[in-house]
């Protein structure tokens, strides 16, 4: 099973860099909202995927609170958005 945990790992790990050169090298702000928020649910799932590899629930809360400031942050980039737009 540990085989499996670190495959995903290696994965997620891939992603989240190649999440990171879209961060940096966005041409908009709209790439780089959209990759951050990227950013935030791959470190949701990498905290999901370490409890579960380490078979204890005291990171629940951290994970529960990584989800919730991830999804605020889409809402808040959703509206910025739609902020900009409505000013055209």
């Amino acid at each position: 099973m540990s085989t499996v945990f670190a495959v995903t790992t290696a994965l997620l790990s891939a992603a989240a860099l190649t999440t990171l050169v879209r961060l940096v090298r966005g041409p908009v702000a709209l790439d780089r909202i959209v990759a951050l928020d990227m950013l935030l649910t791959l470190l949701v799932a990498g905290t999901a995927v370490g409890v579960a590899a380490r078979d204890e629930s005291s990171f629940l809360p951290v994970l529960l609170l990584l989800a919730i400031l991830a999804f605020i942050g889409s809402v808040t980039a959703a509206n910025l958005i739609e902020r900009r737009e409505g000013m055209r």
